[in-house]
Order: C-alpha cells, then sequence, then structure tokens
C-alpha cells in the first residue's frame, strides 16, 4: 500500500526546500563531507566501550564548543551535551548519537581508508552518528539558520549491551522539556526506524548439592543436566513470527578443568528474547518460566534425592512500542527520505535503538541511519563504511531537525 503523506507535514518540507537558506545548509552538508570525516575518523580513533566513554565524550565536548554549542557540559550520567538555543516559541528537540562501541578497550582500532571506502571496528556503529550530529550543527551555523525551538545535541553513552541504552534513559527521564527525540545510528536514510522492540535478558542460576563424578552418581541431581534440559524445552517453543519474536539462549556457564571430575552445585544460562509486541513478550516469558521451573522438577525427579532449585537476575529491559505510523515525525522522515532521492522509503518495524527509550518516555521519535545498501558488518574487527554518498544521512537530520523545531519558514509540525 502506497505511504501518504499529510498536507501539512508535505507542505511543511515544501516551505523549506524553497528557502535559500535550507537550500545552502543542504548543498554545505555535500561540501562539507569531508571535514565531517575526518571528525568521523578522530572519533573512532578513541576507544569507547561501553561503561568507558569519557575521552570520546570530553573530545565530542570541546568538538560543540567549537561549533558554537551554549551550555557544553558532560551530564551526571556522562552524556556529552551541547545547546544551540532557538528564537522562543518553538519545540525543543533532542539529536543525539550515541559514543560507545561494542569493542574492548585493547582493540587494536588499525584504520584504513582506500577506494571510497573505511575500514575499522565503531567507523559506522555509531561514530557515524556522532559525525550526522555534528554536520547538523555545521550546516545550521553555516547557513546562518534560526529555529524557533531549542535543539540539544547529545552524544550518549551506554547504548550497546549491557549499558542497555542507559545514557539516552537518563537524558529522556531528566529532560521532560523534550517534545521531540531524533536519534541517528548509521548511515542510510532510506529507512525509518519509528518502533522499539521490546528486550529481556535474565540469568538463571540453577542450584543443587554438587558432588564427585562417580561418587555422587544417582545420590544428586545435577544443575547442568536441569540447564541442559532447560535449553531443550526452549529450543522447542514456538514464536509469532509476524512480531519478529525470538529467543536465544547467548551463554552456559558451569564446572571448571580443574574440577573436570565433579558434579558441579551450579549452572548458569543467559537468555535473550525479544519482540516487537509486549503481549507477545509477556507470553514468551511466561513460557520460558514454563521451561526452567519444568527442567528443575525433571531433573529432580529424574534421581530422587535432592531437589534442583533456581534464581534468576534480570539483566537487561527494554520495553516494547510504537506510535502511529503516521504521527508527523514519521510522515515527516519518510517524505524526507524521498525528497533525497529514495524512490521507496520504508517503514522500518521494531528496533533496538535509543528511539526505544524515547518511547517509552511519549516523546515523538524517530532513528535515522537505516537503509543502507551495503553490509557496514557493525559489531565485527571488519567493519566499514562507504564514503560516497553519506551525506544524506546528514540532510535528512537537518531537514528532519527544521520540521520539527519550527522556523520562521514553516511551523514545526510536532503537534
Amino acid at each position: 500500500m502506497e505511504y501518504k503523506v499529510s498536507d501539512k507535514v508535505r507542505n511543511a518540507l515544501d516551505a523549506l526546500t524553497k528557502d535559500p537558506a535550507v537550500l545552502q545548509a543542504l548543498k554545505y552538508t555535500e561540501e562539507d563531507q569531508e571535514e565531517i570525516i575526518q571528525r568521523q575518523i578522530e572519533l573512532t580513533l578513541i576507544p569507547a566501550p561501553t561503561f568507558h566513554e569519557e575521552k570520546k565524550a570530553q573530545r565530542l565536548l570541546e568538538m560543540f564548543k567549537e561549533e558554537g554549542l551554549t551550555d557544553c557540559h558532560i551530564d551526571e550520567y556522562g552524556n556529552a551535551v551541547g545547546i544551540r538555543k532557538g528564537t522562543g516559541n518553538g519545540k525543543t528537540v533532542i539529536v543525539e548519537g550515541h559514543m560507545d562501541t561494542v569493542f574492548p578497550l585493547e582493540t587494536e582500532l588499525n584504520l584504513r581508508r582506500e577506494n571510497g571506502w573505511i575500514y575499522c571496528p565503531g567507523i559506522n556503529d555509531d561514530t557515524r552518528g556522532l559525525a550526522a550530529v555534528l554536520s547538523v550543527i555545521r550546516a545550521l551555523n553555516a547557513a546562518g539558520i534560526q529555529t524557533k525551538g531549542d535543539i540539544q545535541f547529545v552524544g550518549t553513552v551506554e547504548e550497546e549491551g549491557m549499558g542497555q541504552l542507559g545514557g539516552m534513559r537518563y537524558y529522556v527521564t531528566h529532560h521532560p522539556e523534550l517534545d521531540a527525540s531524533i536519534s541517528i545510528d548509521g548511515s542510510g536514510y532510506q529507512v525509518v526506524t519509528y518502533q522499539a522492540t521490546g528486550i529481556q535478558t535474565y540469568e538463571f542460576n540453577f542450584h543443587g548439592i554438587g558432588g564427585h563424578a562417580a561418587g555422587a552418581f544417582a545420590k544428586v541431581a545435577n544443575p547442568l543436566a536441569a540447564a541442559g534440559r532447560a535449553m531443550a524445552k526452549i529450543n522447542e517453543l514456538r514464536v509469532p513470527e509476524e512480531s519478529h519474536t525470538t529467543f536465544a539462549v547467548t551463554g552456559c556457564f558451569a564446572g571448571s578443568y580443574s574440577a573436570i571430575h565433579a558434579i558441579v552445585n551450579k549452572a548458569t544460562l543467559l537468555l535473550n528474547f525479544r519482540s516487537n509486541s509486549r503481549d507477545d513478550l509477556e507470553a514468551l516469558r511466561k513460557e520460558i518460566f514454563r521451561c526452567i521451573e519444568e527442567a528443575c522438577e525433571e531433573e529432580s525427579d529424574r534421581w530422587g534425592m535432592d531437589r534442583i532449585t533456581y534464581d534468576y537476575r534480570h539483566v537487561c529491559d527494554v520495553n516494547a512500542g510504537t506510535q502511529d505510523d503516521h504521527a508527523p515525525i514519521v510522515e515527516g522522515t519518510m517524505a524526507i527520505a524521498e525528497y533525497l532521492g529514495c524512490e521507496e522509503p520504508k517503514l522500518g518495524k521494531g528496533g533496538a535503538t535509543n528511539c526505544s527509550r524515547a518511547l517509552e518516555v511519549g516523546l515523538p521519535a524517530v532513528c535515522l541511519g537505516g537503509g543502507d545498501d551495503y553490509d557496514s558488518k557493525c559489531h565485527t574487527l571488519e567493519e566499514q563504511f562507504r564514503e560516497a554518498g553519506a551525506y544524506k544521512v546528514c540532510q535528512s537530520a537537518v531537514l528532519l531537525t527544521l520540521l520539527c523545531a519550527g522556523t520562521e519558514i514553516a511551523e514545526s509540525i510536532i503537534e
């Protein structure tokens, strides 16, 4: 079905893209690409695994100051913040990218640039997003554009893994003045992320008496065997495809080489499961706990001597969420992608991005950066970034920021 953009959003974008200053800003992002890539390279070469973003935050903060932002600071959580004040009576917008990467501090960041490509761990996810944030500031400054609303430019911490989108969660819950949120995570512009995939990660610990592998045989139940039973049961679960519900055992830990002839007294499973539907996620959670409990009972009954017990720790919790696919911010992003040359922009279904935390607090929110036609190999040591046309995500961010914050040419589309 063809996606229809409302007259309100279409007219606002038309007004902006006929304005000489806005056209100058768009042209500037293309001409400024090499400068932005240089900043992207510099930031990429600053190691910043989750929970260790301090050095990158300090350098990004300096860059914010260099671009003339005010109230530049590192907040209590570690986010780097700079403000571009509006003229008043507009909507307050956050434009952010996350600073952390998935690579340990000791990872060798050997950057290579050749034939229009840049290769380095972290070059795309999400250092490209940070570069695009800087590009928006530089383009607005170069064209002398004043927005009505304030724009809060932020480099967030703890997006990846155990960070659980923590920097963004902190920021949006501590800034009730925000009216809209724009995240940039990647280098594409053709796919709009406007939903939140619910994410749950649990650590399950199975407990027993333990003992000698031979001497305690048939006298004690085995926690590791209970964990194995649980894995087998969970792997047989069926989940709905339409809500992209998934599950995976991501770790199993027990025993050691120093005790290879022992029945363990503890075994641990790590389990991650996700869904774009809150109801489907909760239904899956209940089924997983049923599997865990049945596995403990079956292993205990098998030997009839002692009981396997379990406890658990809730490691990660991100709520599933969505907004109307014709919310003005979604329509605006779709219309911008079409304006920039994408014949069929797409609505992304679900998403594990900082957009999720903005949606949790009820903000109109999207994440830009999806839709590239190449594999960036993110989260691998072979991560890569293609330079050709990369400025378009910056242009998308410029236009969406103006649509949300409002200008003298076009009022904010945010209701």
